[in-house]
């Protein structure tokens, strides 16, 4: 049996998370009149993570420019634009992450400002960077990671750009960790019968827009992928009728993820198309989860992360199906690659 849900670790072990949202926002609003651009850098989920940074800025900022990168990507491309007016946002969760690291070191060089988020102060991350915002040790990382990153950006939107709802953000951050712990709790029997009629599966794909593509790839690559060794695929749903889409039938396995930022409309059209051409289909919709203490505008920027909650509790699940507990690695940090 999959490890029951219990709430107030989950809530405890984003307690310095928790604590650490109106630090990021002040540091955001120092920040802001010293930058014109911000420059996103990570591996893997952290990676994702950004990606719903770089949405939400590219939508709410008229005055950013913001780019999203993989480490060794960008010491190589060492983007030509990159100044002493580019905060560089780097993420890692065990503050090791050897690219990441390495570019935090390679900007020492470079004029631009540099933020390290990583769990503790004696991190290498930590001490590379100009700023360190710190999570503490915890095993919720991802969210945590996402909320004080979060936090720092409605900083910046809010002094740069007048943008009027960085206290419901900050409110609703703060509210987080028990939306998250309460929707592990509620949705518990669906992913346990999720993970059930998925169990024998070895591939299986993921679709999502906007924001909510960072937890189908979340899921998909660092969890199923990763850690159970399924043929698990992300498919972002701007591009899904231009190729991925003729792979569907009646037998395929599809994931759904809709969100509520603006980009919806693009996965109702591809939850339409699927509800004809399979018999494979699970929707998460974040409309289902009731988010008590988020503010109801706050909710499209949040949502990824309560689906990822949610789909948690079924990588669990399928976790004892397949004999195959999630801290299974087959090369990582066991071979040099």
């Amino acid at each position: 049996m999959a490890t029951d849900v219990d709430g107030s670790t989950i809530i405890e072990a984003l307690s310095t998370s928790s604590k650490c949202v109106r630090e990021a926002s002040a540091l955001g609003h120092s920040l802001a009149q010293q930058v014109d651009r911000v420059y996103f850098v990570g591996c893997g989920a952290p990676n994702r993570i950004m990606l719903g940074l770089e949405y939400w800025s590219q939508r709410i900022s008229p005055s950013l420019e913001v780019r999203r990168y993989f480490p060794a990507e960008f010491m190589t491309q060492d983007p030509a634009r990159m100044d002493g007016r580019t905060l560089v946002l780097l993420g890692s969760k065990s503050g090791t992450t050897q690219e990441t690291v390495a570019a935090a070191e390679f900007l020492r060089d470079q004029p631009a400002i540099t933020v390290g988020v990583t769990q503790t102060e004696d991190k290498p991350l930590a001490h590379a960077a100009h700023h360190a915002l710190l999570m503490g040790e915890t095993t919720q990382a991802h969210s945590g990671m996402f909320m004080i990153m979060q936090a720092l950006m409605g900083g910046l939107w809010a002094e740069r750009d007048d943008w009027k709802f960085e206290e419901q953000l900050l409110s609703s951050l703060e509210a987080l960790p028990s939306v998250l712990a309460n929707t592990q709790v509620n949705n518990d029997d669906r992913a346990a019968e999720d993970a059930r009629i998925y169990k024998d599966d070895r591939i299986i794909y993921h679709v999502a827009s906007g924001p909510m593509f960072s937890t189908a790839y979340v899921f998909g690559v660092c969890v199923l992928m990763e850690m159970q060794w399924m043929h698990s695929y992300p498919i972002e749903a701007a591009e899904f009728f231009h190729g991925p889409f003729e792979i569907v039938d009646k037998d395929t396995p599809l994931v759904l993820l809709l969100g509520e930022d603006p980009s919806r409309p693009l996965m109702e059209r591809v939850e339409r198309f699927c509800k004809k051409y399979t018999e494979r289909l699970i929707v998460y919709d974040s409309r289902d989860f009731e988010m008590p203490g988020i503010a109801e505008d706050m909710r499209a920027i949040v949502a990824p992360y309560v689906l990822q909650a949610a789909l948690q509790r079924m990588a669990e699940r399928l976790a004892v199906w397949h004999a195959q507990p999630l801290s299974t690695r087959r090369y990582m940090w066991k071979t040099e690659y």
